[in-house]
């Protein structure tokens, strides 16, 4: 019988994984807030470009939830827990704009385009604030940033004249 012999992942700096957790939860819970809110849009939206906000709000929430599990599993990475229950995450995003029923699309993207805009006051702190804590997690920050960034010009767009 073969014995299997766990290694253990090498320990990360207790400072790092701290910084790293300090600046990338925010960025968890805003996106993890704009999954739920987001798939709230989606199902409540009306009127004439009803199919494509509708089809567009789905890509949205996979992306972010995307963006959310990659900041996660870097602070995971590094040694620490994060904690993404629905009831912590509504405790500790940024309140929602998006209505709990029927909305004209037009008034759906505007609430979801306020949503982003406060996830990407988090994500600019967090590349802001990790450059001088790990340069590999401000990486995952600014992918998140560029992402969210063209996730935003495509609902944006639709409100454009």
């Amino acid at each position: 019988m073969t014995k299997n012999q766990t290694i253990p992942a090498t320990a990360a700096d207790p400072t790092v994984a701290a910084g790293t957790a300090q600046f990338l939860t925010p960025v968890v819970m805003g996106l993890q807030a704009l999954v739920v809110n987001g798939k709230q849009a989606h199902w409540n939206v009306r009127g004439a470009n009803f199919q494509s906000i509708h089809e567009l709000l789905d890509t949205v929430v996979e992306h972010a939830q995307a963006w959310s599990d990659e900041a996660a599993e870097r602070i995971v990475a590094l040694g620490l827990p994060i904690d993404a229950r629905l009831t912590t995450v509504a405790q500790k995003a940024k309140p929602t704009t998006v209505p709990a029923g029927f909305t004209p699309w037009d008034a759906m993207v505007r609430s979801v385009l306020a949503d982003i805009d406060g996830i990407l006051v988090d994500v600019q702190a967090a590349i802001d604030g990790l450059d001088e804590v790990d340069l590999t997690s401000q990486d995952v920050a600014i992918g998140i940033k560029a992402g969210l960034e063209k996730d935003r010009w495509f609902l944006f767009a639709h409100l454009a004249e």
